[in-house]
């Protein structure tokens, strides 16, 4: 019996579209086919939408590869990397690579993508310019990024703000630079666009809007940009980040009809009958794609055909967006602007930087704008799929939390099974209900081994979730109990500390990467890891500055209006004339708005720009005050026996000498600390998280007090009769409070959790231990590679 001649199949693309339809051909049974790849780029597949993480460095390339040579040879399916295809001769069905190679196809899919819009300006060929669209890309990236320069990236959208951040995370001055009048203008309202340009401003990223770039500087390599207004922005570098284009000149080339993109029909084929097109390259029904979720649904419906089944066609739904950087929260789904007989139903709360914004139309969701706050986003983008009439429900649609638990359930139930779940993957909720019942699958784990569903960044950890609690009901294994540091994460403080001792994990990223973070990390985790890596391996830690809060990053603390505030320090309150001048000759220079004479006995120059903070520091010539940070900001002194008729004890000195020996100490929250020269306690010691206070023979000690949000007297520890004994016992509680608080927890709270007695006990009345604390203290001041600490230590 002669058997059946397989079916020529040659696939141009070897990208996430392209190998998509190679999934789906295998699950559907690719024995009748005989496949050839090429791939123009000489690595092997991988997630695209993955590439903001390596840029930043939380992922390295072989943590994208989808997948490896082994899986192309076992599924029989050849493979030419780094091969370009450069002629389709459609008359013989033969594709010709690299001149020489050629081909015969009796089916050919076109996946050749897009391309980065590189505008036609002068200097666009400068070195130094570059855009964002694939590896290679990165890698110069992350080469130009050596040595910390100037980097603006052209163009405010989606992967423009994760290119921005990823700079930023490779030590980078970073400017984004938009055309529109704010960021994400086709994803986010007003509202959302303004929070977000706060939000990557607190975080370190210059933002400028409404500017037209019409020229690149410099002589080789580029130095500045030119807008049409005629300021000019320096720049060691510029990332070129305006948008795509469909990838036609192939197909142009070989007379496929093209429009803007390959023009296709709902079943993905060409207006030649033999030649099909998947992915970014295609146009259909006048739209073109730059969103995975369609990209995969392409796929499934050309396989569909090609496999015999030919009941399925490509509908284009909408999609939904997210922002890949650590602490943005944001969700966009549809229609963005209010148009024709559109309405709205809106949320506001600017303080806590929550928006949300529903867009209907003859009473369906159309739309979905949320910053801030998301839980809701997956139920509701369930809505906007269905097209359901919501108006019956309108009044609850924003209430969320106040939603019960079978409500939740419920509105998974309605989830369209179509609808994408995993958008770095394209993983549908079909496609997890099917493997959750055909695989027996209990737990999120189970779910992300066999789909890859919130196996990338990890945003949908969460829905995925809530899908297996829907189809498995009470069988339902959550992944965590929440115990964990933050949502990112299952493991607790103690977990964390425990790893990093016994593994010896000296940065973020090798915490993250050993114990398996699920997500890039939030503005929870990141700092709280980089403060436990540095308390426990002071010397050998390496600072992870992008983990850092803006304040600290800035060295000044950020204001509403997007100035900062200037604190230098000054030693118990007690200043030279000559530190006085020059902090008045600064604040005329660099237009401080307000001079204030803070409770801190300091002096705070409010309103000074970004970019003047480094001058502004340097003519200052006084070390921080770190005003800003989860350090020691203060001894509060009064002038004590050495000017005071009531003073019986050098408060002032003793002070100085305190705020000298660990100014710049990093810990889990702010410190405050007070040295009164008599009872009297007129730097008010008994409220902060050491004072001391003065009295006739000696000094008396007091830990955990709190004057803010919580009023909290502090607790009486010890008397002792010299400044030495002060200096020791102080710095072995602060040394404690250190090793055992949670990131982010005040004296007050971690010394009711750990037992005044035991505190009292390991700094007090064990001396040995007293001594080898504050030895351990003294080291870590000793090994910080922060230049800033070094300076603030005088």
């Amino acid at each position: 019996m002669q058997m059946k001649k397989k079916t020529a199949l040659v696939l141009i693309g070897n990208g996430m579209a392209g190998v998509a339809c190679l999934e789906e051909l295998i699950k559907a049974g690719a024995s009748g086919f005989d496949i050839t790849v090429f791939g123009a780029e000489r690595r092997l597949n991988y997630n695209r939408v993955m590439l903001s993480h390596v840029l930043t460095g939380e992922k390295e390339f072989k943590d994208i590869i989808t997948h490896d040579a082994k899986w192309y040879d076992d599924n029989a399916i050849k493979l030419h990397t780094g091969r370009q295809v450069s002629a389709i001769k459609r008359a013989s069905r033969v594709i010709v690579a690299d001149g020489d190679l050629c081909v015969q196809y009796d089916k050919l899919i076109l996946a050749t993508g897009s391309v980065p819009i590189m505008p036609q300006l002068p200097g666009i060929d400068k070195k130094g310019v570059m855009s964002f669209r694939d590896m290679d890309d990165c890698d110069r990236i992350k080469e130009a990024a050596e040595g910390a320069p100037k980097a603006v990236v052209i163009g405010g959208g989606l992967l423009g703000l994760e290119a921005a951040y990823g700079l930023l995370k490779l030590g980078a001055d970073v400017t984004v630079v938009h055309l529109m009048d704010r960021l994400m203008e086709r994803q986010l309202d007003a509202a959302s666009a303004a929070f977000l340009k706060e939000d990557l401003e607190a975080l370190g990223i210059r933002i400028l809007l409404g500017r037209e770039t019409v020229e690149l500087i410099g002589g080789d390599k580029v130095e500045a940009i030119r807008f049409k207004d005629g300021g000019v922005e320096s720049a060691d570098m510029v990332v070129m980040s305006i948008g795509i284009r469909p990838n036609i000149a192939l197909a142009q080339q070989s007379g496929i009809y093209c429009e803007k993109g390959v023009v296709v029909s709902d079943t993905m084929q060409s207006y030649d009958p033999s030649v099909f097109a998947v992915g970014e390259c295609v146009q259909h029904r006048c739209d073109t794609f730059g969103l995975v979720g369609p990209i995969f649904e392409q796929a499934r419906v050309l396989v569909n055909h090609l496999a015999g089944d030919a009941r399925l066609v490509f509908k284009n739904r909408p999609t939904s967006t997210r922002l890949k950087i650590p602490g943005i929260d944001l969700y966009s789904a549809g229609e963005v602007n209010v148009t024709g007989n559109a309405e709205t139903i809106e949320y506001m709360d600017k303080a806590g930087k929550t928006s949300k914004r529903l867009i209907l139309r003859d009473g369906r969701l159309v739309g979905i704008v949320m910053y801030g706050e998301t839980s809701q986003s997956p139920e509701l983008f369930g809505d906007l799929l269905d097209g359901k009439d919501v108006r019956p429900r309108r009044h609850t649609l924003l209430l969320g939390a106040a939603a019960s638990h079978a409500d939740a359930i419920a509105s998974i139930d309605a989830m369209p099974m179509e609808a994408i779940v995993c958008g770095c993957n394209g993983i549908t909720k079909g496609m997890i209900v099917e493997a959750i019942e055909k695989k027996g699958l209990f737990t999120r784990e189970d779910v992300r081994r066999e789909t890859k569903a919130s196996g990338s960044c990890g945003g949908c950890a969460a829905l995925v979730d809530r899908i297996l609690e829907a189809t498995l009901g009470s069988s339902f294994q959550a992944a965590s109990d929440g115990a964990g540091i933050c949502a990112c994460t299952k493991y607790t403080r103690d977990d964390i500390i425990k790893n990093i001792k016994e593994k010896k994990l000296t940065s973020v990223m090798a915490v993250m990467e050993t114990l398996g973070w699920e997500t890039v990390g939030c503005d929870t985790c990141r700092p709280a890891i980089n403060y436990y890596v540095s308390m426990v391996w002071p010397k050998e830690a390496i600072d992870d500055r992008t983990s850092r809060l803006v304040n600290e990053r800035a060295h000044a603390n950020i204001q509403k209006d997007g100035t900062f505030s200037v604190v230098p320090r000054i030693y118990g309150g007690v200043a030279k004339p000559e530190e006085l001048k020059r902090i008045a000759e600064a604040a005329i220079k660099y237009n401080a708005v307000v001079v204030k004479l803070t409770g801190g006995q300091r002096i705070d120059l409010i309103g000074i720009k970004r970019e003047d903070l480094p001058m502004i520091w340097k003519e200052i010539g006084m070390p921080s005050g770190f005003a800003y940070a989860k350090a020691l900001r203060t001894v509060k002194t009064c002038v004590g026996s050495l000017h005071c008729r009531y003073g019986t004890q050098d408060s002032m000195t003793l002070g100085i000498d305190m705020e000298k020996a660990f100014s710049g100490l990093c810990a889990p929250a702010k410190i405050k600390m007070s040295v009164s020269g008599c009872p009297r306690n007129c730097a008010e010691a008994s409220i902060k998280d050491v004072g001391i206070v003065g009295v006739a023979g000696g000094w008396e000690l007091y830990v955990g007090g709190c004057a803010g949000i919580e009023l909290k007297a502090g607790e009486k520890l010890c008397t002792v009769k010299t400044d030495k004994e002060v200096m020791e016992i102080a710095g072995a509680f602060l040394q404690i409070y250190r090793e055992e608080a949670h990131y982010g927890e005040r004296t007050f709270k971690w010394l009711k959790a750990a037992g005044f007695g035991a505190v009292k006990k390991a700094v007090v009345d064990d001396i040995a231990n007293r001594r080898a604390l504050y030895q351990r203290l003294l080291d870590a001041l000793a090994a910080t590679s922060d230049p800033w600490l070094k300076r603030a230590q005088g």
